[in-house]
C-alpha cells in the first residue's frame, strides 16, 4: 500500500550546515471561527543533496523518511532565484 507524497514549494531562507536548507512556506486560510483570511508561514529543514540551493531560491521539495531528528523532507527541484 503505498502512501501519496506531500509536496510544498517555499523560498530558501538559510542554509544550516551541509546538505541541509531551512524553507520557509506561505499558506493562506480561513480562520475557523472569525472567517477572516489569516497567513500562516511555517519552516521545513529540507535534505539538499548536491548543495545546489541558495539563500532566496524557490524550491520544491517532497515529505520522506526521516533523515534526521528534524530533517523528513528531499528537495526535488529548484525553480529560480528571488527577483
Amino acid at each position: 500500500m503505498s502512501k501519496s507524497l506531500q509536496q510544498k514549494q517555499g523560498i530558501v531562507v538559510s542554509k544550516s550546515g551541509d546538505k541541509t536548507i531551512k524553507v520557509s512556506v506561505k499558506t493562506r486560510k480561513r480562520h475557523p471561527f472569525y472567517k477572516k483570511v489569516v497567513n500562516v508561514t511555517w519552516s521545513a529543514l529540507v535534505h539538499d543533496e548536491k548543495n545546489e540551493a541558495k539563500v532566496g531560491d524557490y524550491v520544491n521539495f517532497v515529505s520522506c523518511r526521516p533523515l534526521s531528528a528534524k530533517k523528513t523532507w528531499r528537495l526535488i527541484n529548484i525553480q529560480g532565484a528571488n527577483s
